[in-house]
């Protein structure tokens, strides 16, 4: 088979994998009581089986040691071995609540894991600087995709467009071992979100959101641009990553601004707001799925022009995306006045 086609049997694999572990998950998940309760963030009005994240993980590894080129098994393995670290926790987290440090520390290990085996930015040149890069870059990652699983098939679905996006820009620049990692997250996800899309019958949990926060922030840094310099590539992986990033910010410049604790689950996301404007879930997801195909779109636009109108594409991109934020500050903010006149 040509390698340019291997994804195709990779994604097939990942998808039936997910789509067939995703109600033994759901299973298992309701005889040990690995349920979410509605919460501060979510929301759901009952509780819901939360293991479908191992359905995911699984998916994903599958997909990958079933694939894995020779000449990439040492990135790959430390891949995996992040993966399998980050399940494991995010599996305790479901069931226990461990605290903020305690999860922080471990995505801290991962992503140490991926660094030391060759996963790093390289944008400045200096290790003192692009390896601590590399490390918030993951860390952040892995909490922005966690931080959106916060309505039926939001995380899910956005992974599986980005997925899908660093697929298209990895065949493009012929990055083969990119490719097979955004293949398996990407029908690992789409298998998942038959059964989370709303109405969900199962979550992912911080097991599904750790790992595909962490394989898409791996993706990012992996995707190089033979033909584009620095100060344009590093536009396409933010654009293709645009709502997670864009959320993850919302949040915490929001927390900030009310004093509230960062780490504190609250209804203050992208998704949250839109709702407040009375959209339904279906319409909100719509309208969040577009805006990330959107900006996959312009990712992909970036590749593929020269230089000087990748700036103008990129600049133009990022204007529209301070004013997006702007608005989104706004509609907290009237909101929360509405609240203080009627109380």
């Amino acid at each position: 088979m040509d390698a340019r086609l291997q994804f195709i049997p990779i994604m097939i694999v990942g998808f039936g994998a997910a789509l067939c572990l995703t109600p033994l998950t759901r299973q298992i998940a309701m005889r040990l009581g690995v349920t979410a309760a509605p919460n501060q963030r979510n929301i759901h009005s009952r509780h819901v089986p939360l293991m479908g994240g191992a359905a995911i993980y699984v998916a994903f590894v599958l997909s990958v040691l079933l694939f894995s080129p020779p000449d990439h098994l040492i990135e790959l393995g430390a891949i995996v071995a992040g993966a399998t670290l980050l399940a494991l926790i995010g599996y305790l987290d479901d069931r226990r609540h461990l605290s903020p440090r305690i999860r922080l520390f471990v995505m801290t290990v991962a992503a140490a894991v991926a660094a030391l085996s060759g996963v790093q930015i390289r944008y400045f040149g200096s290790a003192i600087i692009d390896i601590p890069l590399t490390l918030f870059w993951i860390v952040a990652l892995i909490n922005a995709v966690n931080w959106i699983d916060n309505m039926d098939g939001l995380a899910a679905g956005t992974s599986a467009i980005t997925s899908g996006f660093f697929l298209l820009l990895a065949l493009s620049q012929g990055q083969i071992m990119v490719s097979m990692l955004a293949a398996a997250i990407f029908g690992s996800a789409v298998g998942f979100l038959i059964y989370n899309f709303n109405p969900s019958s199962t979550f992912m949990g911080d097991m599904g959101a750790y790992t595909l926060g962490f394989v898409l922030a791996i993706l990012a840094i992996k995707l190089k641009f033979a033909a584009q310099p620095p100060n344009v590539s590093w536009m396409t992986p933010v654009f293709v990553l645009a709502l997670p990033i864009v959320d993850i910010n919302l949040a915490i410049v929001t927390r900030l601004l009310e004093r509230r604790p960062l780490m504190l689950a609250a209804k203050d996301h992208v998704s949250h707001r839109l709702l407040s404007l009375g959209l339904t879930q279906r319409q909100t997801l719509a309208l969040l799925y577009l805006f990330s195909f959107t900006y996959g779109l312009v990712a992909l636009g970036l590749s593929q022009v020269q230089p000087d109108q990748a700036l103008a594409l990129g600049g133009s991109a990022i204007l529209t995306l301070a004013l997006i934020f702007c608005l989104l500050i706004l509609v907290r903010w009237r909101q929360r006045r509405a609240s203080d006149i009627a109380a």
